[in-house]
């Protein structure tokens, strides 16, 4: 493996031999036979099953193998040949599997009966289904409904989170976390001020039609490989992609299709980024300032040369408001102050604002490199006025494309999974179904967690994920969950989140996306919503892992029933029975989204929801797509950085998606077997006497009283911004502190923790 220097970056492309490696390597460990493997070729097509992994668009042209490795891993995953029951929990205890590491547990298989904890004998033990939709409904109906939280993960399909965001506002609380509000929630508080709609614009179209691409803060080739195709694409148009990210993502950098036979056959790689700036953590703010301050100055010697503007005036001033305040602002930035702050050369920054001048039509790609700062929402507020600077929103080509994680997270919010009363169509609800649902705000991932640390929080129902492993703190938070009357978790793997548990706990299995679900003789089918807003059918297609298991609208039918008062207008059985019908129900709840949806849910490529901004309607309050001015240039100022301190921030490994870890490789970075890594530059080894390979412990430098450590951790030599660092999430969660978080979007700031590094003794 080629290395650059002596630092352990591996110089492959994403895609490659590589990456069939992988799937192949991962299809044998879960012993998934042939005809299951097969099954991959469906994934993503009209007429199969949507990614149980990452929501990107899914074409109406599919690729033969519509598919990628994270995709790929994701299902041999889910349909894997080994399975627990009873007996697994006759073997271990659970403090003893509190032991293993988050890789084994999950690898153990599919959980195929529901369990209840037996304190006694510290063992999950088999309980039937109504006996234990009964316990927890007794358990439900003598608690407050303002101290239960109802979480739900970004995979559950559209019709499973309706149904379960109507039984938390019938039993009386809108306190609906999910996880966007540990991703993407910036996202949604950002875009909605500046543009009107609280989602992307553009649609898989725009890439065949755009002239240049940013990037910001987000790993294709590990988050959204698929992405890579239009990528890509665009490249060998001659389409310049410029990158602003603090690592050199290999997917960012080159790929090879595997798709190809001749790029396989001949090694040969598409370069992706034409320009590749590595700004430190938090940069972003001063980086995108940076580039609308090379466009101003280019704005002002065209008015002097009588050149055409730099900017689209017309555009401008017909459909923005805010622009000199803006103006202003960038003009009394100095670029010193840019230059400190993004760790970035103003001719660099000049050199990407010229391409970006030259083009017509520029999409703005991001993730949670944006997001996940104190000023995350700022981050992408400033991203958009970067765009309306050129008029580079609402029209063929351009536009804005957050890159959202889990397969349906932008959906379920669709749907109603919120927390915050005023997204929910409650008068809606009350005459669809005649009750009077909360108007108070519920609580967010990091308010309940801070319920859940002062007792306020009495009871967690997730739907989905492993909440204890992906939220903050863990060394606060994991002893506060353990004193939880109630925790009740559908699943369909074991993790941590069984494990740390409440005093009285239940695991509800349910059938997994990829699995055929049957109700009544009659196979189901669900939908998903991407993260380009488009609609999406998923058919079952593999045999469930066992009879004893339930389907998530099922699961939450009987916890419903079991909890709240009979109702005439929810037929939770009969929704159960025909899942067409709930989709019935969804579009009399949104109509102007879901109209006619069981006859759109199998259109190729999807149907879109109405995004108005899109087309240049820009539903703000006044009426205009709004120039914001931030702050300042810091990104997280709440963390000031200190002579002895380095910049932390998290990243995800190619071995695996989000807190599910399927190997403990990663190929993209030279990792192998390990996963208490810590990614240094050589000079700031240097500078605390650090060799390659040494073992230290990596404290939060912080003022609260509260020790954040993370021992046992190895130094890799690695090119990273002086004075940053990267390191795993979420092993590297006990270092952030759960009031470490975006300023109004409440998500974890964990793209910068200010920590110091210790050697080991």
């Amino acid at each position: 493996m080629e290395k650059e220097g002596s630092s352990h970056e591996p110089k492959i492309p994403a895609g490659g031999w590589g990456s069939l490696k992988e799937v192949s390597s991962i299809l044998l460990e879960e012993k998934v036979p042939p005809q299951r493997a097969a099954l991959l070729l469906k994934q993503n097509k009209p007429d199969g099953y949507a990614c149980v992994s990452c929501a990107w668009a899914k074409p109406a042209h599919p690729h033969p193998a519509e598919f990628c490795e994270s995709g790929a891993k994701a299902t041999a995953w889910e349909v894997t040949s080994k399975h627990i029951g009873k007996d697994f929990f006759d073997k271990h205890t659970v403090r003893e599997l509190e032991r293993w590491h988050d890789h084994d547990l999950e690898a153990a298989g599919r959980i195929t009966v529901p369990l209840r904890y037996d304190a006694a004998s510290d063992r999950y033990l088999e309980i039937g289904w109504e006996q234990a939709f009964s316990e927890i409904g007794a358990h439900l109906r003598k608690l407050e409904p303002k101290s239960v939280v109802f979480y739900s993960s970004g995979r559950a399909s559209l019709e499973t989170s309706y149904m379960y965001q109507l039984l938390a506002r019938m039993y009386g609380n809108n306190n609906l976390p999910d996880s966007s509000n540990m991703c993407h929630e910036s996202t949604s508080v950002a875009l909605p001020k500046s543009i009107g709609v609280g989602v992307g614009t553009v649609v898989l179209d725009d890439f065949e039609k755009t002239d240049c691409i940013l990037f910001f803060g987000q790993n294709v080739g590990v988050n959204s490989p698929r992405m890579l195709h239009q990528l890509q694409e665009a490249r060998k148009r001659g389409v310049p992609i410029i990158t602003f990210n603090p690592l050199r993502e290999r997917g960012l950098v080159s790929f090879t299709n595997p798709q190809s036979p001749l790029e396989m056959l001949s090694g040969a790689e598409t370069p992706i980024s034409t320009q590749y700036h590595q700004l430190k953590a938090g940069g972003d703010i001063a980086a995108l300032m940076g580039l609308c301050k090379a466009v101003l100055e280019e704005e002002d010697a065209a008015q002097k040369r009588g050149d055409p503007p730099a900017v689209d005036t017309a555009f401008i001033a017909e459909h923005t408001q805010g622009f000199g305040p803006f103006v202003d602002k960038v003009r009394a930035t100095t670029w010193s102050e840019i230059e400190q702050e993004a760790g970035l050369d103003r001719a660099d920054i000049r050199d990407a604002a010229r391409v970006y001048m030259a083009s017509n039509a520029v999409i703005g790609v991001y993730g949670m490199g944006l997001t996940q700062h104190r000023n995350g929402v700022e981050n992408v507020q400033m991203l958009v006025n970067l765009l309306l600077l050129r008029g580079n929103i609402g029209k063929p080509g351009a536009g804005i494309c957050p890159v959202r994680g889990h397969s349906n997270v932008q959906g379920q919010r669709t749907v109603g999974i919120t927390e915050k009363p005023e997204l929910a169509p409650l008068d809606k609800l009350k005459e669809q179904y005649g009750f009077e649902p909360p108007r108070e705000k519920g609580l967010n991932t990091i308010e309940t967690c801070e319920g859940i640390q002062s007792g306020k929080v009495k009871a967690l129902v997730s739907l989905g994920g492993n909440l204890v492993r992906a939220v903050p703190d863990h060394g606060k938070m994991e002893e506060a969950w353990r004193a939880l009357p109630l925790t009740v978790q559908i699943s369909t793997k074991l993790n941590r989140s069984h494990l740390v548990h409440g005093q009285a706990a239940y695991i509800l299995p349910c059938l997994g996306r990829i699995e055929k679900d049957v109700q009544g003789g009659v196979e189901q089918a669900v939908s998903v919503e991407d993260s380009t807003g488009c609609m999406h059918g998923s058919k079952g297609m593999a045999e469930p892992a066992a009879s004893t298991l339930l389907s998530e609208p099922a699961i939450v039918a009987g916890l419903a029933k079991a909890t709240l008062a009979p109702n005439p207008k929810v037929d939770w059985d009969g929704w159960v029975a025909d899942y067409s019908k709930i989709r019935d129900a969804i579009a009399e709840t949104y109509p102007e989204i879901f109209h006619d949806f069981n006859a759109r849910m199998w259109t190729p490529g999807g149907f879109r929801k109405p995004i108005a901004a899109a087309h240049r309607e820009w539903k703000t309050p006044n009426g205009k797509a709004n120039f914001t001015v931030p702050d300042g240039l810091t990104v997280d100022p709440d963390m000031k950085d200190r002579p002895d301190t380095l910049r932390l921030f998290t990243v995800r490994s190619d071995g695996q998606f989000n807190t599910t870890i399927y190997s403990l490789d990663d190929r993209f970075r030279g990792v192998t077997g390990d996963r208490m890594v810590i990614f240094m530059s050589k000079a700031d080894m240097e500078a605390r006497g650090l060799r390659d390979g040494a073992k230290v412990s990596a404290l939060t430098a912080t003022d609260d009283g509260v020790e954040r450590r993370v021992d046992g951790l190895t130094v890799m030599e690695y090119p990273v911004p002086p004075g940053c660092i990267a390191g795993y999430y979420p092993e590297c969660n006990p270092l952030l502190p759960l009031w470490h978080y975006a300023k109004e979007s409440y998500v974890p700031a964990a793209k910068s923790i200010a920590v110091r590094i210790e050697a080991a003794h």
